[in-house]
C-alpha cells in the first residue's frame, strides 16, 4: 500500500513539473508571447472636432505661407504666368506650372516662411518693454495672537481676540517709461534679424525652384533617353530579320544571327533600365514639387536649346544686389552690431512708474489703500557680467563681419564656377552636334551596307554603339547646358536672359 501511494505522489510531481515547465517554456498555453518593442505606442482617443479644427486652421497657415511665398518669389523673378491648379492639369504640366505648385505645396518653403513669421514676432516681444505690466490676486491670511497680559491691565481684552483678514481684490501696475534705448536696441536686433530671415526664406524658395528645375530637365533627358533606347532595339531587330533572311539563304553564317540576337538582348536590357530611370526620375519631380501625385504627368516643355546671353562683371554686380544669402549675412552682420550696442546700454537704469489698490483688515471692506509713484533703478547690476556681455558682443560682431566676408568670396566663386560651366556646356555642344551627325551618317551607311551583303554584323554593331552614345552624349550636353543655366540664376539670385539663337 505504501509502494502504491509513492508511486501516485511521484507521478503527480512529474505532471505538475512538466506543465510547470511547458508554461514556463511558451508563457502558457493560451498566453502569446509579448511583442517586444523599442518604443511602445501611446494609445490615443482622437478627438475629431479638435482634429478638424487643427485642419482647418493649417490650411489656412498653407494659404497664407503659399500666398507670402509667390509674393516673395514675384519680387525679383518674372510673374507666374500659370494659373492653373493641381485639379486642373489634365495630366500635363510646363515647367512654370511645376515651379508655381512648388511654391505653394513645397514643405520647405512653408517651413522657411514660419520660421521667418517666429523671427517677425521677436521684434513685439522686444517692444513689448513699453507695455504695462498688470497684477491681480486674491489672498486671505487669519492670524491668532498669543499675549501674556495681566488680567487687570489696560489690554487684558486682546488676551482673546482673534484677527481675520482678507484682502480682496488686489491690483497693481508697473510700466516702463524709459531705459535709455535698451529696448530700442533690442528691437532693432531683432528686426534685422527678422529681415535675415526672410532672405533665408527667400534663398529657401529659390533651392526649391532650382531642384524643380533640375529635375524637371532630368525627367525630360529621361524621357529622351528612352525614345533613343526604344529606337535602338528597332534597329537591332530590323538587323536580326536581315541575318537570318541572309542565313537562310545561305549567304550570311550562324554566328551573325547569333551576334544579332546577342545584341537585341543588350540593347532591350539597356530600354528597361532607361524606363526605370524614367519612373525614378518622375518621382524626384514630384517630390522637389511636393505632390507625390505627380509623378503621373506628362511633361509639354523640351530641352531649352536657346543660348544665354551672360558676361561675368554684369553677373557679379547682380549676385552682391540681389544674392539673398549674401543679403542675409549683412543683415545678420548688422544685428551683431546692433547687439554691441545693446549690450553697453545694458549699464544704465531703467525709469519706471507703479501703482496698486487692495482693500482688507479685519473685515472684507474695512480698510483699504493705494499707492503709485516712479523709480529709477538698477536691476540685477553686476558689472563684471555686463562687461564680458560687451566683450562677447563684440567678439560676435567681429565674427559676422568675418562670416559676410566669406559669403561674399563664396558668391564669387560659386557665380564664376557656375559662369564657367555654362561656358563650357555651351561649347561642348556645338561638337557634340557635329558628332551626332557624324554618327548618324555612319550608321545609316553601315547599315546600308548590311542590307545589300557588303557590311557584317561587327561593322553594324560598331555604328549602332557610335550613334547611341553620339545621340545621348548631345542630349547629356544639353541637359548639362539647361541644369548649369539654373544653376547661374540659383547663385546670382536672379534669372538671365536668353537670345534668339539656336545652339
Amino acid at each position: 500500500m505504501k509502494k502504491l501511494v509513492s508511486l501516485l505522489l511521484i507521478s503527480c510531481f512529474t505532471a505538475t513539473a512538466s506543465q510547470a515547465a511547458d508554461n514556463l517554456a511558451f508563457g502558457g498555453k493560451n498566453k502569446e508571447p509579448e511583442k517586444i518593442q523599442i518604443v511602445k505606442p501611446e494609445e490615443k482617443k482622437v478627438n475629431l472636432k479638435r482634429e478638424k479644427k487643427k485642419n482647418a486652421d493649417n490650411a489656412i497657415t498653407k494659404m497664407k505661407s503659399s500666398k507670402e511665398a509667390e509674393g516673395m518669389y514675384e519680387t525679383k523673378f518674372p510673374a507666374i504666368s500659370s494659373s492653373i491648379s493641381y485639379s486642373e492639369m489634365n495630366g500635363e504640366v510646363t515647367l512654370q506650372d511645376c515651379i508655381k505648385l512648388a511654391i505653394t505645396h513645397n514643405p520647405t518653403i512653408m517651413s522657411a516662411i514660419s520660421n521667418a513669421e517666429i523671427y517677425k514676432s521677436k521684434i513685439g516681444q522686444a517692444w513689448s518693454n513699453y507695455f504695462p505690466t498688470i497684477g491681480a490676486g486674491v489672498s486671505y491670511s487669519r492670524n491668532d495672537t498669543l499675549m501674556t497680559m495681566k488680567m487687570n491691565g489696560p489690554y487684558a481684552g486682546m488676551m482673546n481676540r482673534r484677527y481675520g483678514l482678507y484682502y480682496a481684490p488686489t491690483l497693481s501696475a508697473n510700466m516702463l517709461i524709459f531705459d535709455f534705448g535698451k529696448t530700442k536696441a533690442g528691437a532693432d536686433y531683432a528686426k534685422r534679424s527678422f529681415e535675415a530671415s526672410r532672405f533665408d526664406a527667400e534663398t529657401s524658395i529659390e533651392q526649391v525652384i532650382y531642384n524643380v528645375k533640375v529635375a524637371y530637365y532630368n525627367m525630360v533627358f529621361a524621357e529622351i533617353q528612352k525614345v533613343v533606347y526604344e529606337d535602338t532595339v528597332k534597329d537591332y531587330e530590323l538587323q536580326l530579320k536581315q541575318a537570318k533572311a541572309y542565313y537562310n539563304i545561305g549567304k550570311k553564317a550562324k554566328i551573325d544571327v547569333t551576334t544579332a540576337e546577342y545584341n537585341l538582348g543588350n540593347a532591350k536590357v539597356n530600354l528597361i533600365k532607361a524606363k526605370n530611370t524614367l519612373e525614378l526620375a518622375a518621382v524626384q519631380l514630384a517630390n522637389a514639387v511636393g505632390i507625390p501625385e505627380l509623378e503621373g504627368v506628362i511633361l509639354k516643355d523640351k530641352l531649352n536649346t536657346k543660348a544665354y546671353e551672360v558676361e561675368f562683371p554684369n553677373l557679379i554686380k547682380i549676385a552682391e544686389d540681389s544674392r539673398p544669402a549674401l543679403l542675409s549675412s549683412k543683415k545678420q552682420m548688422d544685428a551683431a552690431e546692433l547687439g554691441v550696442r545693446s549690450a553697453k546700454r545694458a549699464f544704465t537704469p531703467d525709469f519706471n512708474i507703479y501703482g496698486s489698490y487692495d482693500r482688507g483688515g479685519p473685515k472684507i471692506n474695512t480698510d483699504y489703500g493705494y499707492q503709485f509713484g516712479g523709480q529709477l533703478t538698477y536691476s540685477n547690476l553686476n558689472l563684471m557680467l555686463l562687461k564680458k556681455q560687451v566683450d562677447e558682443a563684440k567678439a560676435t560682431y567681429r565674427k559676422a563681419v568675418a562670416d559676410y566676408e566669406q559669403q561674399r568670396q563664396n558668391v564669387y566663386l560659386e557665380v564664376k564656377s557656375a559662369y564657367i560651366n555654362l561656358l563650357n556646356s555651351h561649347d561642348s555642344i556645338a561638337v557634340s552636334k557635329l558628332a551626332l551627325q557624324q554618327a548618324k551618317e555612319r550608321q545609316y551607311q553601315a547599315f546600308r551596307r548590311y542590307q545589300v551583303g557588303l557590311g557584317d554584323a561587327i561593322e553594324f554593331k560598331d555604328s549602332e554603339n557610335s550613334y547611341l552614345n553620339a545621340q545621348l552624349e548631345y542630349y547629356s550636353n544639353v541637359l548639362n547646358y539647361n541644369i548649369n543655366a539654373a544653376e547661374l540664376e540659383r547663385v546670382i539670385g536672379a534669372p538671365i536672359k536668353e537670345s534668339s539663337v539656336e545652339l
